[in-house]
């Protein structure tokens, strides 16, 4: 029995991943954030959510602007 055999370099090295939050299977290096900069790209080094999940929360949870200032007065004592 051959070790090489039954390895093969696609089990080493995986290029997709499954979004958990959406739960669709996307392509590792175009669908998901790197959330740690080394020199080679490590698996641990992606999220597990995907860029659309990604902006999506984060539109979701960003504040509001204001379009016109609050205006403030002095109560009535």
């Amino acid at each position: 029995m051959d070790f090489d055999d039954q390895i093969k370099l696609g089990h080493l090295l995986l290029s997709e991943r499954t979004c958990k939050v959406c739960g669709e299977t996307k392509n590792l290096i175009d669908g998901f954030y790197r959330t740690r900069k080394e020199r080679g790209a490590v698996l641990s080094s992606y999220s597990y959510e995907c860029k659309e999940c990604t902006i999506k929360r984060i539109q979701e949870r960003r504040r509001k602007k204001v379009s016109h200032p609050i205006e403030w007065e002095y109560p009535d004592w």
